[in-house]
């Protein structure tokens, strides 16, 4: 599956047609705010989900970022214990 990433989200297309997304928003100097996913219903339960909370630690890690899970989605799969450092203490 092909993630693709420009400013402000991550998404896969299908067809021409975004099918999921990610997108954040800076929040400061050191942070990121994921305020939303989108997994549409052809995709779901195939990990299309984690693959885009994925790609988004890969972003927070490279440049030393926090990030702050506004989206439900993303505070539930960022509590899992591998993305601990990455998430920003509330």
């Amino acid at each position: 599956m092909d993630v693709k990433h420009e400013n402000g989200r991550f998404f896969v297309e299908k067809d021409g047609e975004v099918v999921a997304e990610l997108t954040y928003v800076p929040a400061g100097d050191e942070q990121i705010e994921v305020n939303h996913t989108y997994v549409s219903d052809s995709l779901r339960g195939q990990g299309v989900g984690g693959k885009l909370i994925e790609e988004a630690v890969h972003l927070a890690r490279e440049q030393s970022k926090k990030i702050i899970p506004t989206c439900s989605y993303a505070k539930a799969k960022l509590e899992e214990s591998q993305y601990k450092d990455v998430v920003a203490k509330q």
